[in-house]
């Protein structure tokens, strides 16, 4: 993949741009950091000033302008400012570092929260989230304090330029002679680094995962009764070794810049004070001045360093920035927070067809359902037969190619159809928050009473789970950040479900709703799923024939067609495909 190149006019609009965040940030946080940049400047003028006054008294007593013993009080002063100037930048910086943090993550998560569900679910944008999260995340924030070091170093630069004019012109183009290379090499080694940073990637989440894999709680049970770690743990190490292979070439590539860079530098201070000395030794300027001089090329050095490194700074964050600004950009806008709608006489689709991005064969083809207003529909078929792919589109989280979604005869949008759909898909979120969080969540933003997460734990048998525990709904669920309860995965999949019931939609999609539930649980819940319901039609996904025989309707769906369509009794005594899967899950049982 041939990566965009970041040109001059490019990363100064990037810079830019990404001051402008900064200041948003923290304008007051901005300003201190670069009035202490000022003092920084300030204060290196001063050292020199009070050194050439020091040096006075110490070798002219009788033409010095102050006393030995006052000279070298102030020299200390000027010396201990400017040194506890670099002290408070460093703090300000680590402040400014967090709010420009905090702000360029309100970025990436609003970028993702927009994102629709079928761009959030490509290889593409998972990839270059990653990307994001591990380097352009700190770029505006590194380009901004390259910023601030580069002005606080041109400061300096022209203070004590002027201050070695009024001793020697000479001595100021030999240290600037040092610039030109540096600011090349930082443009080299800042294309380098982005490139081995998008080289890496894939690499980078491949290893994310094994490590999740091997440290998170989730996993640990399975892969232990497998004894698979030590597979795993060979196959991070491989990743490892691969990480490290690369990223040792491209260390040496930056060492290699680094030293071209600080022999530069070297050999400019060396120029610098050779002429010194030839400046005295010739008569040009006296000891005092040279003293002076001495230290003031000394100081102009680390203030060019400072310009070097802010210039580097600069251009190595430019091509991140790039890609923070093109992954803000890229995915469409999801459609606005939809209204509710009542459901009257029912949801029809006609004609959908739906294909994931770069596959030919659709998912779902030419799929014509209904659900009536307080119908209880199901969905049954083998694995890979396009019924969770079904699901999403009728609660609106996938948008059809082809054909028509009526709501009470109406086409609405996506976002009115996923306000009035509530949704339990069958890899349903534990939420590691208190069992009351855990049901209201699913209402969005608006405060839900206690009563009615009562109400809705009540009705999907979920209050059991803490009714013992002191703190009863407010109990912490999971074990992954707090010491909570850990539920099991029917008292889970009871949570989920109370969770669809609050949001009082008049439809609800069940995905394997019963998976995680025992045969009694199960018979307890869909003995009367419709008082459950509360009225409400439903979508019901599921492999358990026990679970979709008391259903209004049946569609049988393979190779992401309906194949067959009826109630239990009519597809039973058709003999079809409902017919021999239903035969073969009873005859377990016999």
């Amino acid at each position: 993949m041939r990566l965009p190149r970041v040109t001059r006019a490019t990363t100064l609009g990037l810079v830019a741009s990404a001051a402008r965040e900064v200041l948003v940030a923290d304008r007051r946080g901005t300003m201190v950091a670069a009035a202490l940049q000022l003092v920084g400047a300030a204060a290196a003028l001063g050292v020199v000033a009070t050194a050439k006054l020091t040096l006075d008294a110490l070798l002219q007593p009788d033409r010095a302008a102050l006393g030995f013993g006052p000279a070298l009080i102030v020299l200390a002063l000027a010396t201990g400012l400017a040194g506890s100037v670099t002290s408070l930048q460093a703090q300000q910086l680590r402040l400014l570092g967090e709010r420009v943090s905090q702000r360029v993550w309100d970025l990436v998560l609003d970028t993702t929260a927009r994102a629709d569900l079928i761009t959030y679910e490509s290889s593409g944008f998972a990839t270059a989230l990653e990307r994001v999260q591990s380097h352009a995340v700190t770029s505006p924030f590194l380009a901004t304090a390259g910023l601030v070091g580069l002005v606080g170093g041109m400061l300096g630069v022209i203070a004590l330029s002027a201050m070695l004019i009024g001793i020697e012109p000479l001595l100021v183009p030999i240290l600037l002679s040092a610039g030109l290379p540096a600011v090349l090499l930082s443009r080299r080694a800042s294309r380098t680094e982005f490139d081995f940073a998008h080289r890496m990637t894939a690499a980078h989440r491949r290893r994310g995962y094994l490590r999740q894999l091997l440290s998170l709680r989730p996993y640990a049970a399975e892969l232990r009764a497998f004894g698979s770690t030590g597979a795993l743990r060979a196959r991070h190490q491989e990743l490892n070794d691969e990480y490290v292979a690369q990223l040792r070439t491209q260390v040496r590539r930056r060492q290699v810049i680094a030293t071209l860079t600080v022999l530069g530098v070297a050999a400019a201070l060396t120029v610098a004070l050779l002429a010194i000395v030839e400046l005295v030794h010739r008569g040009r300027i006296d000891p005092a001045q040279a003293g002076a001089a001495a230290i003031a090329v000394r100081l102009l050095s680390g203030q060019l360093s400072t310009i070097f490194a802010g210039v580097s700074g600069l251009v190595e964050a430019a091509p991140f920035l790039a890609d923070l600004d093109r992954f803000a950009m890229c995915p469409p806008t999801l459609s606005p927070k939809g209204r509710k709608r009542p459901l009257t006489l029912g949801l029809r689709l006609d004609g959908i067809t739906f294909r994931y991005p770069e596959e030919s064969r659709p998912a779902v083809d030419r799929v014509d359902i209904e659900i009536g207003a307080g119908e209880v529909v199901a969905l049954v078929g083998e694995n890979g037969s396009g019924k969770t792919t079904l699901a999403k589109i009728v609660a609106g989280l996938y948008d059809p190619e082809s054909g028509s979604r009526r709501w009470d005869g109406e086409a609405l949008a996506a976002s009115d159809i996923r306000a009035s759909v509530s949704v339990i898909l069958q890899d349903f979120v534990r939420y590691q928050m208190t069992f009351r969080d855990n049901i209201a969540i699913s209402d969005g933003d608006r405060m839900v009473s206690e009563e009615n997460v009562i109400a809705a734990a009540r009705r999907a048998g979920a209050l059991a789970a803490v009714r013992d525990a002191p703190d009863g709904i407010d109990t912490m669920l999971g074990r992954d950040l707090d010491e909570g309860v850990d539920l099991s995965g029917g008292q889970w999949q009871r949570v989920a479900l109370a969770r669809a019931l609050l949001r009082d939609t008049p439809l609800i999609v069940l995905d394997e709703p019963t998976a995680a539930l025992d045969p009694r649980a199960e018979h307890e819940l869909f003995t009367d799923v419709r008082a459950v319901l509360g009225g409400r039609a439903a979508l019901l996904i599921s492999h358990r024939f026990s679970s979709t025989r008391t259903a209004d309707r049946i569609y049988v769906m393979d190779g992401g067609r309906v194949v067959e369509c009826g109630t239990h009794d009519e597809l039973i005594a058709r003999g079809g495909q409902y017919a021999d899967l239903y035969r073969l899950q009873s005859s377990a049982y016999r």
